[in-house]
């Protein structure tokens, strides 16, 4: 990351402690402004409650990217998918989180605690935020995403 972005980041009950390890490993590492959207315990909650308040912030501009984690990655980035801002993809490697932002300018990261490994999640962390949208050929396929035609 090139220039200072801040990051939301979300979860519920089953990605709490996951959000909590990035938040203390992977954020202080990269020198990374956070705001913490929730959960703050692994009492349970519902996963869309935290994915749709991330992404108000990110509408709102007081977020540049956000990373949202459940049990899979799977409800918590479908939930988040229903805002039209929002480009969120479940990345289970660091070469997806990678290509993710070049190729799809992808605004949040989705993880799934109970199928990645915690030294994994790290690393497609830092893949996500330390890549950028190359643009070019791949802006006419993202106006689409955005536009959906």
């Amino acid at each position: 990351m090139n220039e200072k972005h801040t990051i939301a980041i979300a979860a519920d009950h089953g990605g709490y402690e996951l959000k909590e390890d990035i938040k203390n490993f992977v954020f202080d590492d990269l020198n990374i402004e956070w705001i913490d959207c929730g959960t703050d315990s692994t009492n349970s909650v519902d996963y869309p409650d935290y994915a749709h308040k991330l992404a108000s912030l990110i509408k709102n501009g007081q977020a540049d990217k956000g990373i949202l984690i459940c049990g899979t990655g799977i409800g918590i980035s479908i939930a988040a998918n229903r805002h039209p801002h929002i480009r969120a993809a479940l990345c289970t490697n660091a070469t997806m989180a990678k290509l993710t932002r070049q190729h799809n300018n992808a605004n949040v990261l989705a993880l799934g605690a109970r199928i990645t490994g915690v030294e994994l999640a790290r690393d497609i962390v830092k893949a996500f935020l330390i890549h950028e949208f190359e643009g070019g050929r791949h802006q006419n396929r993202v106006e689409k995403i955005n536009h959906g035609t």
